[in-house]
């Protein structure tokens, strides 16, 4: 049930609706201050206010949240599997690889996810493969999308080294209508795993911050996204809408001369239950992309909104 007050301890709710739990880091942040307050006049030290303020081991940190893998994944669950094919262990993932050729366009973007495990006190998950995919800077997803499905390029799986963290080299993708602009992946015990898309012990998303975004879609091949990020917020985009990113907000650093760097922590809890992934979800129920549904035949910058994610 939602908190049945507007105020805690005299401070307005930023979320009055949610939980107590739920009102987001600042609030959090300054009911943590306002107890270090309280116990700093008791005498407790800082090991003791880490223990009180977070009911458990000082620094803790929530789970990555569970989103849908899109109607794009191409991790064999809703028909094409690149996760079976030889050579998807690769850093770069620009041009597609096998049978297939090709390569995809854009401002360079360098990708580093660093996985924790939560379930061994947050300690690097060195290990685990993490299979990354995103669409081009016309926002198509190769093997999916009408053009671009004998291609493969800007998906890739990379192994987390002993810090936990695995890097790509790969291009800014677009706006497509509908949605804020994302990198999507999956995370799986190890290389092993990676042929059964059930496997997946965690699945989400990256956002990419609105300055980069601006900057990178006033260039050449990018014309698009500028409509189509003028019409999206995080707030109100159907994956990060629920806390406007927070917690999946890339940071993001670079020029469009030199390129761009994007990292994004990402702890992951293998006590829990995943909720997403495996076959894709939809918008339109019934519709294209929809639960058990073919996936639409495109979904370009300046097309109709997707039903899917």
């Amino acid at each position: 049930m939602p908190h049945p007050k507007a105020t805690y301890q005299g401070r307005p709710l930023p979320r009055p609706e949610e939980d107590l739990e739920d009102q987001g880091l600042p609030f959090d942040v300054g009911t943590l201050l306002q107890r270090r307050q309280v116990l700093k006049a008791f005498g407790i030290g800082a090991l003791g206010f880490g223990l009180a303020a977070c009911g458990g081991p000082a620094g803790a940190e929530g789970e990555i949240p569970d989103e849908t893998a899109g109607p794009y994944p191409g991790d064999g669950s809703n028909g094409p599997d690149v996760l079976e094919q030889s050579g998807i262990v690769r850093s770069d993932i620009r041009s597609s690889f096998g049978e297939s050729s090709g390569t995809a366009e854009g401002i360079p973007l360098d990708l580093e996810l660093k996985v924790t495990d939560l379930a061994n006190g947050g300690a690097p998950f060195a290990g685990v493969a993490v299979y990354v995919w995103h669409c081009t800077r016309e926002g198509l997803y190769s093997m999916y999308s009408e053009g671009v499905e004998d291609q493969n390029y800007l998906r890739g799986v990379q192994i987390a080294d002993g810090d936990g963290a695995v890097r790509f080299t790969s291009i800014f993708p677009a706006c497509y209508s509908g949605r804020w602009p994302h990198i999507h992946f999956e995370v799986y015990p190890d290389e092993a795993s990676i042929t059964d898309s059930a496997n997946a012990i965690a699945t989400s998303q990256m956002a990419l911050p609105e300055d980069a975004c601006n900057a990178v879609y006033a260039t050449s091949g990018y014309e698009a996204s500028v409509q189509n990020l003028s019409g999206v917020t995080l707030e109100g985009d159907n994956v990060f809408g629920d806390d406007g990113g927070e917690s999946q907000l890339g940071t993001v650093t670079g020029s469009v001369g030199q390129g761009y760097s994007a990292t994004l922590a990402v702890p992951v809890d293998t006590r829990t239950e995943p909720s997403a992934g495996g076959a894709p979800g939809g918008g339109v129920s019934g519709g294209p992309g929809g639960p058990g549904g073919q996936p639409p035949a495109g979904d370009r910058p300046g097309a109709e909104p997707l039903a899917a994610p």
